[in-house]
């Protein structure tokens, strides 16, 4: 709450707490009162309801979705260094968005972009997930190896692209690369939003089945769950999840593998619990890191992907350490 709060006050143009938070109160109940009860310009008005407002909704939608789609990779692959990006839907979605960018940047208007992201990372995925099938199933080792070369060729793909880009391009394609929330519109945030609820909905149905997927696939066939279609159903959730979060806001890395595990720290693994309460944190680490791109180099601003790897790295490098020392 107290991120929130921030996030609305704070930016190029300082803005009183009270003030903002009378703003939203006009828009939601203005016509219950006779006068409106914020005394902010109509133009600092604007500021809160249709740039900060949308980017903080935006920021809590890709936060928890990231989240919770790292929780659903770490279960699957009973790994606590898997992360969303494992199965190359980041890769295929940044060599889709970059040749919007490069190759036709204004076939579908504002929705190049997004659109030729969501849809490649999701091809992607397919193709990571077709190249681990087998007679015996869909094998986990397969799987992760695939979506390392896939991710190595979508890098060779993106070099070969931006050395074509014209200086516009390249800015553009920087800025998609690191993350931004800066482009928090109406549109996009729908999207966002149904697509956290939708996902978050299909989780929490799937959490004991995931569960069961911990004890080892063998022990969840007796159990009764059908794991390569349960495999298959996550996999694919997890694309759409994370597709729709880099085409509304860039990639952004280690919120999906760092609040899985911090979370798992306090709670265990009972993914009932494990999934709303990253999607939570999620949504505040996110929201912080934007609040943080957003006032360290004020009147800029710090691509929020930069915050997170800035955030995440030093974790990440720890569980490394934590595990090594686990393995002997």
């Amino acid at each position: 709450m107290v991120g929130a709060a921030l996030s609305l006050v704070s930016g190029a143009m300082p803005l009183p707490a009270s003030e903002s938070i009378k703003t939203l109160f006009d828009a939601v109940f203005g016509g219950w009162f006779e006068q409106p009860m914020s005394q902010l310009a109509p133009y600092q008005q604007v500021i809160v309801l249709e740039l900060r407002l949308p980017r903080l909704l935006l920021a809590i939608c890709v936060g928890a979705t990231l989240a919770q789609c790292g929780t659903v990779m770490q279960g699957l692959f009973r790994n606590p260094l898997a992360d969303p990006g494992i199965i190359g839907v980041s890769s295929g979605a940044a060599v889709g968005a970059i040749l919007a960018i490069v190759v036709f940047p204004a076939a579908w208007g504002a929705w190049t972009i997004p659109t030729a992201a969501f849809v490649m990372g999701l091809l992607t995925t397919l193709l990571v997930y077709g190249l681990a099938q087998s007679s015996q199933g869909t094998s986990v080792l397969i799987l992760l190896l695939a979506g390392v070369a896939i991710a190595a060729f979508a890098g060779a793909a993106i070099g070969f692209l931006s050395y074509f880009a014209d200086d516009q391009s390249l800015r553009e394609l920087s800025v998609w690369q690191m993350g931004s929330l800066a482009g928090a519109g109406q549109a996009n945030l729908w999207l966002a939003f149904v697509t956290m609820l939708a996902v978050a909905f299909a989780f929490q149905r799937r959490a004991g089945a995931l569960n069961a997927m911990l004890l080892g696939e063998a022990e969840a066939r007796h159990l009764g769950i059908a794991v390569e279609r349960l495999k298959l159903e996550l996999i694919v959730l997890c694309a759409i999840g994370v597709g729709v979060t880099v085409a509304c806001a860039g990639i952004i890395g280690f919120i999906g593998l760092v609040v899985p595990h911090l979370v798992r720290l306090t709670t265990g693994p009972d993914h009932r619990a494990l999934l709303p309460l990253s999607a939570l944190l999620g949504a505040c680490l996110l929201v912080t890191a934007d609040l943080l791109a957003r006032i360290l180099v004020q009147p800029a601003e710090l691509p929020v992907g930069l915050l997170t790897a800035l955030l995440g790295a030093p974790f990440f490098l720890a569980l490394l350490i934590q595990q090594r020392k686990r393995w002997g």
